[in-house]
């Protein structure tokens, strides 16, 4: 257990804060009894509710996207067509329809039109190509592939290698018309032509426990596994993200340029839209340049994020026009406390609604009280245990349980697992299990392992810390890589940082090492200035002895860095290709470059770090 600098919560912080949201007091209720009614076996499903808003609202605008917009009723029956289709090629409760496409309406269409059904949407990460790809689409068994136009050249590095059966079940859907249907495809829009689009009578029977959904992991290490949503889980989140924390009402217009196979997208963003009966605004991709004129030109009142998208458009260079929108709240996760305040004043974001909460969990954390930095408040049942980063393990008591943090302290975040509180898991079981702990408090009780360090922040709120992969040991003591992170990029040089530990003969532990882009040109970096920051900043532990400079950060489809490879690749001047390293050797000494002969040094362990 580690003392943290996080902010603490206080009870007069929350109080002032729910007097401000009074006027929003009866969307909160709703959300909270959405919550308490919401039951695993009962008769309700995502299809219901957009059929529910098809019926009572079907003029009222559900989806923007580019100069087009598409009313509830439009979307409800070409969902309807999508879902005739499906159902007469076969596919019926708990089959799986892999979805290949980019942002835009047709993809959205697709998932409601599967969920109508009882199956599984299996959203591809479309960056995936050759074995990740082929894996992805083996792992969940589709009986079926909706692939757009636009991903035929990544479908192509794997056509070869599916069954028999999965090649013949192959569906192009068009985009810009400029690649032709390949023979060996379906055309889905020609034979969902003649589909007739009333409600199917299937959706009348989902209930809430089945799955809706796959996401996959990034794959930061390893292939990707597929994480479980169920309809119950997305109910959860349109409740207490999207009421109870958001506000969201049916005026509301929602930006999304995260792409829809992203839990951010999917699974939050589109359920605060369904669940307010409000409108979704989506971007073909994210980009910084036009991230502010498609707000402005969409109207819109709330977009989500990650932290590196709000990072990149505070990189950005400032305009008059910043402050010049309708943007009321965000939501999203991984902002750092960095530049939490920067970003907010700058943009002048009334309500930056952080979350905590994986694609596998089975619970969420959420800033409904609108408090700086924080990833906020969660009713349900969780811990905060204390961890050893040495022994990569919980730490357990003389009884044999695990020992609470307590507030003001950092520790590994557990959730307990209950009926009412289920762990959908992965597609995989054995990978399931292995997220599990057992005998954590009490004989017999189960919890599922995040995986995530958090602070404890006191009354139910949390701030992300670390992932237990990330952080590191050196010199005896525990280094949060997102601390490292934060000082570094306080420096005006330095655009992003990315740290991780490395092992160095001769050696305990990992030393640190950061892979930076510069904001200047490199022969204009004042080393000096970097060493003088990082020594002020930071205990002697925590300073990075190496640096890689690199143009820019290479990151997963879901923005997550690649730190496997960063790892692997460490200080050494042969694995790093034509990136320069500076290294820091010496206690007196300032940054300079990593030679062949100071790194031999270094490996023979004849230079003091």
């Amino acid at each position: 257990m580690t003392q943290t600098n996080a902010k603490l919560v206080s009870l007069p912080n929350i109080l002032t804060q729910l007097a401000r949201q009074a006027g929003s007091l009866h969307i909160k209720l709703q959300g909270a009894y959405e919550l308490a009614t919401s039951k695993p076996h009962k008769n309700k499903s995502i299809g219901l509710l957009l059929e529910k808003h098809a019926r009572n609202r079907p003029e009222h605008v559900a989806i923007r996207y580019e100069d087009v917009t598409y009313t509830y009723d439009q979307v409800n029956r070409k969902a309807n067509q999508y879902a005739h289709y499906l159902a007469s090629k076969g596919v019926g409760t708990g089959d799986v329809v892999a979805v290949v496409l980019e942002n835009r309406p047709e993809t959205m269409i697709a998932v409601l039109a599967i969920v109508k059904l009882g199956a599984i949407s299996s959203m591809i990460n479309t960056s995936q190509r050759g074995d990740v790809l082929l894996h992805s689409l083996t792992l969940v068994k589709p009986k079926l592939i909706i692939a757009g136009e636009e991903m035929l050249d990544n479908m192509s590095t794997v056509e070869n290698e599916l069954d028999d059966e999965l090649g013949k079940a192959l569906h192009y859907l068009r985009d810009t018309g400029e690649v032709a249907c390949p023979d060996h495809y379906t055309n889905f829009l020609t034979v969902i032509a003649d589909q007739p689009d009333h409600n199917p009578e299937s959706t009348k029977s989902v209930k809430m426990h089945q799955p809706c959904y796959y996401i996959f992991t990034s794959g930061t290490t390893g292939l990707p596994k597929a994480s479980v949503m169920s309809h119950y889980r997305w109910f959860k989140s349109l409740a207490g993200m999207g009421l109870a924390s958001m506000n969201m009402n049916k005026n509301d217009i929602l930006y999304v340029s995260l792409p829809l196979y992203h839990n951010n997208a999917l699974t939050v963003s589109m359920a605060a839209v369904l669940g307010s009966g409000s409108c979704i605004a989506i971007a073909r991709k994210f980009s910084v340049s036009r991230f502010w004129d498609e707000i402005r030109h969409h109207e819109a009142t709330a977009f989500c994020y990650i932290g590196e998208l709000c990072r990149y458009l505070l990189n950005a260079p400032e305009k008059d026009t910043d402050k010049n929108h309708n943007i009321r709240v965000c939501v999203g996760n991984g902002l750092r406390s960095d530049i939490w305040m920067e970003f907010k004043e700058r943009f002048n974001i009334e309500h930056i609604n952080e979350f905590y909460g994986a694609s596998e969990c089975n619970l969420v954390f959420t800033n409904a009280f609108n408090l700086d930095k924080t990833a906020g408040f969660c009713p349900l049942s969780y811990n905060i245990v204390q961890y050893d980063i040495e022994e990569d393990d919980a730490i357990r008591g003389s009884d044999g349980f695990m020992l609470p943090a307590k507030a003001g302290s950092s520790g590994l975040l557990i959730t307990e697992v209950t009926e009412k509180q289920p762990f959908e898991g992965y597609t995989d079981k054995d990978a399931s299990n292995s997220k599990l702990m057992r005998d954590v408090f009490k004989k017999g009780d189960c919890w599922f392992n995040t995986g995530d360090l958090v602070n404890n922040q006191g009354w139910r709120h949390v701030s992300f810390a670390d992932r237990l992969g990330d952080t590191f040991r050196w010199k005896g003591e525990n280094v949060a890589t997102t601390e490292v992170e934060s000082i570094l990029m306080e420096l005006d040089c330095i655009e992003h940082a990315v740290v991780y530990g490395v092992e160095i003969p001769h050696t305990d532990g990992r030393a640190g090492m950061a892979t930076i882009t510069p904001s200047i040109a490199l022969e204009d970096m004042d080393w000096a200035d970097v060493t003088r920051h990082v020594r002020e900043k930071m205990p002697a532990y925590e300073i990075p002895l190496f640096l890689r400079v690199r143009e820019q950060q290479e990151v997963t489809g879901t923005f997550k860095y690649r730190k496997v490879e960063l790892k692997e690749e460490a200080y050494h001047l042969d694995k790093v290709g034509d990136e320069p390293v500076w290294a820091l050797v010496g206690k007196d000494a300032i940054y300079e470059p990593l030679t062949k002969d100071i790194e031999a040094k270094i490996d023979a362990g004849d230079v003091s770090l």
